[in-house]
């Protein structure tokens, strides 16, 4: 699996919502949602192709995902349970649900997931 970082992840989200999108559109949202130069993303793009992240394809330097969504929160979800739990899911899980009031939908749903589980 593929680590992407912050600024990868902005190029990917791009490219998870609209589908496949030239370096040039890729370069205009992301001018208009954080204010990146053109130069910025086009570094971060290639940054992406070098980690096998995207593929491009021409005519019009077409990006296209080749890492899911899914593939990527699954890769940062087991880091995080790696260095801040040791490992043990149930200790992230833990410490997620101390910290909000569930409804009894939301705690029907997690008893359901739970019993999928096992």
């Amino acid at each position: 699996m593929i680590k992407l970082f912050d600024s990868e992840l902005r190029v990917m989200e791009v490219l998870w919502d609209r589908g496949d999108a030239s370096a040039k559109t890729i370069a205009q949202v992301l001018g208009e949602q954080v204010g990146w130069s053109k130069t910025t993303t086009y570094t971060v793009i290639k940054k992406c192709l070098d980690k096998g992240a995207i593929a491009r394809s021409e005519p019009g330097f077409l990006c296209h995902a080749l890492v899911s969504r899914e593939e990527a929160q699954a890769y940062a979800t087991d880091e995080l349970v790696d260095k801040m739990y040791g490992g043990a899911a149930d200790r992230l899980v833990a410490s997620l649900l101390g910290r909000k009031r569930l409804s009894r939908e939301e705690i029907d749903g997690l008893k359901k997931l739970v019993e999928d589980l096992q």
